[in-house]
């Protein structure tokens, strides 16, 4: 199912490579169907930190537990630590390594059912793995359960209540999520997929959390629990899960009414603009023909305004040329009227 891909530093060093990879390489992995599958144990530096760089661009990779702890596992060769119930453990796991627990529970506590959660409030990213025990005392992987974030933390949980439960898959559609909004929306629930145990018997339980960071430190709670305290969280998690199934189903048929809509709203958008367009020509050359009705020439817009600014300047002028005859006029009367000359009889008396 899984494609193993080492990066290469000669090609993603090449700018005009690496463009062909992003654009091409991408796409051929997504046409395929296949995630990046990824032992982070097994790469060097730089190729970590290239890993890490896609990872963040959304590219869907996915890591692998290390080799070298799987087959130290499968040796008997690791340490296991015990695991109270009730009692959670705060530890640091370094990158591409694993604290090993072991948690014994009887038979009432098996048949009530029996939860395992670790969560990391430094959102680091990790691994909870679940091993059946070997005649010969060593330990092969059986369950593994990535680590998510939900809300302000990652976590992870495994939970055997006796019904069937579920795990979601957060990479089943993280390349659509990144390419189409509406084919994410309906592939949302696609990694919605049943958990292979659904009960524990009674007896000793190894479980493990690996550190899944690229480059620094796992930091987590780890927490085991009696689910004989939480029967109503039991049904009503089988009640939202059953609720779950359905909007599946729905989203299905759904998918399919909205691809008919969609595309007969697109055709109606499409018609709108060609309508809008079609009647504004006419309405324009309904105008035009309105205006062909008249001997005059033609008015150019330039030469109006030409002819409205003389005009103005003209009126202007005018006015200016007006107001300069007043006040020459004005000033001839009061040189006439103060240069008036009496002329007096002297050899009369008065």
């Amino acid at each position: 199912m899984f494609k193993e891909v080492t990066f290469s530093y000669n090609i993603l060093s090449d700018p005009d490579k690496r463009r062909q990879y992003d654009t091409a390489g991408f796409e051929a992995v997504e046409a395929e169907n296949q995630e990046l599958e990824l032992d982070l144990s097994s790469l060097g530096a730089v190729n970590t930190m290239f890993a890490a760089l896609f990872s963040k661009l959304g590219v869907p990779i996915k890591t692998t537990v290390s080799a070298t702890v799987l087959e130290e596992a499968l040796n008997g060769m690791v340490t296991v630590r015990p695991l109270s119930l009730g009692q959670p453990v705060f530890k640091k796991v370094e990158k591409q390594c694993a604290h090993f627990y072991s948690i014994s529970i009887t038979e009432e506590e098996a048949r009530s059912g029996f939860v395992c959660r670790v969560q990391s409030s430094d959102k680091s990213k990790f691994k909870l793995l679940y091993f059946d025990q070997e005649e010969n005392g060593g330990l092969s992987l059986a369950l593994q359960e990535d680590s998510a974030k939900t809300g302000k933390v990652t976590s992870a949980g495994m939970y055997f209540l006796g019904f069937p439960v579920y795990r979601m898959d957060q990479a089943a559609n993280s390349v659509a999520v990144a390419k189409d909004p509406d084919t994410a929306f309906f592939k949302k629930l696609d990694g919605f997929q049943p958990c292979e145990i659904t009960e524990l018997k009674a007896g000793t339980h190894v479980f493990s959390v690996y550190g899944d960071n690229f480059f620094r430190s796992a930091s987590y709670t780890i927490e085991a629990l009696c689910a004989a305290p939480f029967a109503e969280e039991k049904e009503n998690l089988r009640s939202v899960e059953a609720q779950i199934l359905s909007k599946r189903v729905e989203l299905s048929k759904f998918e399919t009414e909205y691809r008919e809509v969609l595309q007969q709203f697109t055709e109606m958008t499409s018609r709108y603009a060609q309508e809008m367009q079609e009647i504004d020509n006419l309405l324009k050359q309904r105008n035009e023909i309105h205006a062909s009705y008249t001997i005059a020439p033609p008015i150019k817009r330039s030469s109006s305004r030409n002819k409205n600014r003389s005009a103005a300047k003209d009126t202007k002028e005018d006015g200016q040329a007006r107001d300069k005859r007043s006040t020459t006029r004005d000033r001839l009367k009061k040189k006439k009227w103060y240069n008036i000359h009496l002329k007096v009889d002297k050899r009369k008396p008065c």
